[in-house]
């Protein structure tokens, strides 16, 4: 394996693992709902920023196909779940509770994103799901508790778990466009997103009071959610979605650390059995193992993708870069070998 997809993807994880814990810090002087619209405008100005510069640099294009008119429905539907929602429940939810909480509970994304794959998309589940699930769930619980009132806080665990839920939908929504243009996607989300949550705070009473908060927030937004993404796109190349999805499960552990060397936050003594029951269903849910003998059905369509994947062997008459864009075709085939729920194991069981 080369190095350098390794380092996009620890940086990746780290830029988004830091966000809860300041994210905390900047929730105090800026209302919720506002810094929820600021991170996703500071997102949007991140991935424009990038591509301005790529622009400038670099003389290699890599075309991508762009959204088109059916994907409408799926892209807005994330961006209420993912986009809206999601960050205005976390954000409520960091007002609760330690910036240490949040960043643990966040791997709940992962274990709603694949129990919402399998109700409501007919994905298939072992039992490493279930089990990661039940870890999550205790661990939640033991979240729960605040040592210095001496009584469970169920509101800010509850809002935080709210918030990987939709952002689960989201994944899930987001998947049936994830073979566009992944750039021009994270853009109109983080735009929509954050001009949807800018006037709703402005309908509210809430508005944005000027201040280096707001720098600071946009700042924030910009490297953990926009740049964080570019990185996680270039290393999903070298990596895979399977890997790099494991690897970036780090940004929850990453965003804890921070917290107690940031803030000083001790929850008190429930955070070991919390921490040790989500490394366990971190460890369940990505050494699941799904195989058997499944067909592939004949399909010409058109997607970024590379020659190293076992699905996209095939030759081309010129020297081509990777990853690459051009309608092709997929000759049918039934072939046994460990696999994920991606674009091309979409499959009944």
């Amino acid at each position: 394996m080369h190095k350098q997809p390794l380092i996009y993807i620890l940086i990746s994880a780290a830029l988004f693992g830091i966000s809860p814990p300041l994210a905390k810090l900047l929730v105090k002087n800026i209302p919720p709902i506002t810094l929820a619209g600021l991170l996703y405008l500071g997102a949007f100005a991140g991935l424009s920023l990038y591509s301005i510069v790529r622009g400038l640099i670099s003389t290699e294009t890599i075309r991508s196909t762009n959204l088109k008119k059916g994907d409408l429905p799926w892209l807005f539907g994330a961006i209420l779940s993912g986009g809206i929602i999601a960050p205005i429940c976390l954000m409520f939810g960091l007002n609760q509770i330690s910036g240490f909480t949040t960043s643990l509970l966040l791997n709940l994304e992962g274990v709603f994103t694949a129990v919402i794959a399998v109700f409501f998309f007919r994905e298939n589940a072992g039992r490493r799901l279930w089990l990661a699930l039940l870890c999550m769930t205790v661990a939640g619980v033991f979240l729960t508790w605040d040592s210095s009132q001496g009584k469970f806080n169920l509101t800010g665990p509850v809002l935080v778990a709210l918030s990987m839920i939709c952002w689960g939908i989201d994944n899930n929504l987001t998947r049936n466009i994830s073979t566009r243009n992944p750039m021009q996607i994270a853009r109109i989300k983080g735009l929509v997103s954050g001009l949807i949550s800018i006037s709703l705070a402005y309908a509210l009473g809430a508005g944005i009071k000027w201040n280096l908060s707001v720098l600071y927030a946009l700042l924030l937004g910009s490297f953990s959610y926009g740049i964080s993404l570019v990185f996680f796109i270039k290393a999903l190349e070298g990596l895979g979605s399977f890997r790099a999805g494991i690897f970036f499960g780090l940004a929850p552990f990453i965003g804890a650390a921070t917290s107690l060397l940031l803030l000083q936050e001790w929850i008190g003594w429930v955070m070991f059995p919390a921490i040790m029951l989500t490394v366990g269903g971190v460890w369940l849910i990505s050494t699941e193992k799904h195989l058997h003998l499944h067909l592939h059905q004949e399909e010409i369509h058109t997607h970024l993708h590379n020659h190293k994947d076992i699905h996209h062997i095939h030759e081309h008459e010129r020297i081509v870069c990777e990853p690459h864009v051009h309608e092709h075709r997929h000759f049918e085939e039934d072939h046994v070998h460990s696999h994920w729920p991606d674009t091309h194991h979409r499959h009944g069981h």
